[in-house]
């Protein structure tokens, strides 16, 4: 059963396509790049079901539409699982975050 994608209007490299490109784009996964620069912070958005793998060490905070806030650390390599959500994520650090997003479609 294919999972539902998130609502056009609020898909990630629609509503902030300076961060986020498609890598590819099939009817098993969707995989995107996300690059933020140092303190950047990116827009409301959604993604479904999600593997994420953090391509260098990294501190995001998490704002939820209910306007609660989470700060993860991420180190270069690890991935995360995440179930279907909206968010608003912000580079915390002087560095580059980059990550790879897998979104899972089935």
């Amino acid at each position: 059963m294919a999972q539902p994608q998130p609502q056009r209007e609020k898909d990630s490299v629609r509503v902030d396509p300076k961060h986020y490109s498609v890598e590819i784009d099939n009817d098993q996964v969707r995989v995107l790049r996300a690059r933020y620069g140092p303190h950047e912070k990116s827009l409301m958005h959604a993604h479904p079901s999600t593997v994420a793998v953090f391509l260098n060490d990294s501190r995001v905070r998490m704002t939820f539409p209910d306007g609660r806030t989470e700060e993860r650390d991420m180190k270069a390599g690890q991935t995360n699982f995440s179930g279907p959500e909206e968010h608003l994520p912000e580079n915390l650090t002087d560095r580059t975050l980059d990550v790879i997003v897998i979104e899972l479609k089935r």
